[in-house]
């Protein structure tokens, strides 16, 4: 793999040599290791993204925490330069000019069939050494958004919600996100899927 001025491979990366790629490319540093984050996000993706946003926004506003949206920058550490979907930073001295300089207090990552696996095993791990106290993972069909907090440096899954429920975030007991506004988008005829519902069965009972 090359970085995104096209040179030979390195060992690590950190953030000087991310400052100075290109901005119309989009690249993550984890452990000093450079992770290609292209292809661009689909529709769903940024669907779920824009009314997440919109609800956490109006929850926030005239409130001392501020939500961030992708691409913004966060530097956990100078190998470790991630760009969540969404970051909730609630202490201002981290908010740069040019960057998120520390640990947000909740971040949330809309999934994807190429990001999946970055997510949840690269991204999570660097959030609990980094100390990030809530994490979202969203995966928009079938829908489902999974709560993670922080104990004891490693995360626990306290709730899992999908597109009927709403969110109760644990750190902010005050935030509900209403998931049906979130995952409003059309699912095609051949993409539905089955869902297991309860039911009474017709045959061996009187």
């Amino acid at each position: 793999m090359s970085d995104a001025g096209g040179h030979a491979k390195r060992q690590r990366y950190g953030w000087a040599d991310y400052r100075s790629w290109p901005d119309d490319v989009r690249w993550e540093i984890i452990g000093g290791q450079a992770f290609d984050m292209t292809p661009a996000p689909g529709t769903r993706h940024q669907t779920v993204l824009v009314a997440i946003s919109a609800q956490l926004h109006r929850h926030f506003q005239e409130k001392p925490c501020h939500v961030f949206v992708a691409p913004t920058d966060v530097k956990l550490s100078d190998e470790d330069i991630v760009q969540p979907d969404v970051a909730i930073v609630c202490a201002s001295d981290r908010i740069k000019p040019t960057h998120i300089d520390g640990p947000p207090t909740l971040v949330i990552e809309i999934l994807s069939p190429s990001s999946m696996l970055h997510d949840r095993v690269h991204k999570m791990a660097l959030y609990a050494r980094a100390g990030v106290k809530e994490v979202w993972l969203v995966t928009p069909y079938p829908w489902l958004v999974e709560v993670f907090l922080l104990e004891n440096g490693a995360y626990s899954l306290t709730h899992s919600y999908t597109k009927e429920d709403v969110l109760r975030s644990p750190t902010f007991p005050e935030l509900a996100v209403e998931l049906g506004k979130v995952f409003d988008f059309p699912v095609n005829p051949d993409e539905e899927i089955k869902m297991i519902k309860e039911g009474r069965p017709s045959y061996g009972t009187p």
